[in-house]
């Protein structure tokens, strides 16, 4: 991991802007290697896997609306659960609406700054951590953050995922 001595990523620093407008004093970091997944990313921080908050984003099947489920790195997602919740069924998005819905590319998609709302759901084991960490932006870029200060970040509701 490396301080932020140079400027970030357009991307990141779009995650940066938002959680300083929401006053939270985490920072965005640039680790040394891309961690497009969760253990990658648990890897480079030198954490357990369940520590990393990985963004996931699902097309609604009947109403084509993005949605954001943010899981443990070492959870599932029931996609069943997440269709019961949201009250329509899920399926999986293309690289393509994710970054139309996100701003963000897969393996970097963040859990705020998105360009609008998108219906969020947050899994309930991540309280179990006091700080867990979220792509900022891009593969390369992550952040720390308190579950209960993720969730209100990220508007979203807390499910039981798995």
């Amino acid at each position: 991991m490396t301080a932020n001595a140079r400027s970030l990523p357009a991307s990141a620093q779009r995650v940066q802007n938002a959680l300083d407008a929401l006053g939270l004093a985490s920072r965005v970091v640039e680790l040394r290697v891309a961690a497009r997944t969760s253990q990658q990313a648990a890897d480079a921080l030198g954490i357990e896997v369940g520590r990393i908050a990985k963004s996931l984003v699902f097309r609604a099947a009947a109403s084509g609306r993005a949605v954001l489920v943010i899981a443990a790195g070492d959870r599932r997602v029931d996609e069943g659960r997440v269709t019961a919740a949201l009250g329509e069924p899920i399926e999986r998005a293309r690289p393509e609406f994710v970054r139309e819905a996100s701003g963000f590319a897969i393996g970097g998609v963040a859990p705020l700054a998105h360009p609008g709302p998108l219906v969020t759901f947050v899994d309930a084991s991540l309280r179990r951590f006091d700080t867990v960490w979220a792509a900022g932006g891009t593969p390369l870029c992550v952040f720390p953050i308190a579950p209960a200060a993720l969730l209100a970040a990220s508007g979203g509701k807390e499910l039981d995922i798995g």
